[in-house]
């Protein structure tokens, strides 16, 4: 009884809430999804969704949910500049642009990291494996954790 007491606390205070996508499948949210879109959130969102931002994106309570997760914690950009720890992975030159609602979107021909937008690309964002991006002619990774693996913190 005395475990039970002690885990208690826990079902109530978890730091995590539950939902479910689209596809049915049961997802675990860290706390930061509760919180508004920052500035530069919707402003990513924005570009690629263009006039259909509200109607796909802002409107769909699961959808947007699902979007500041990608954002905030499944979405991981690093650099590696020790080609033996580099990990294999598509290049984003080979991935497509994801201009359905923006035909105007073009490729990044630099990469900044401060105004690099991964929604852009056709990325493998709810896929259920963890997969590795290079970013062209530099040691810089794109890594998308699968949306089914917990996320740590």
């Amino acid at each position: 009884m005395k475990k039970f007491l002690l885990v208690l606390p826990l079902l109530f205070f978890s730091i995590a809430t539950f939902s479910q996508n689209k596809s049915g499948i049961t997802i675990q949210y860290p706390e930061n999804v509760e919180a508004p879109l920052t500035k530069e959130e919707k402003a990513m969102i924005e570009e690629v969704y263009q006039s259909k931002t509200k109607e796909l994106v802002y409107d769909d309570e699961q959808f947007l949910k699902d979007i500041k997760h990608l954002l905030r914690n499944r979405i991981t950009i690093y650099q590696d500049s020790n080609p033996k720890t580099q990990k294999k992975g598509m290049l984003l030159s080979d991935t497509p642009l994801f201009n359905k609602h923006n035909k105007d979107l073009k490729r990044d021909v630099d990469f900044d990291l401060k105004n690099f937008n991964p929604l852009k690309y056709e990325l493998d964002f709810f896929a259920n494996g963890t997969y590795v991006y290079r970013i062209d002619n530099t040691d810089y990774f794109i890594q998308v954790t699968s949306q089914h693996r917990k996320i740590k913190k």
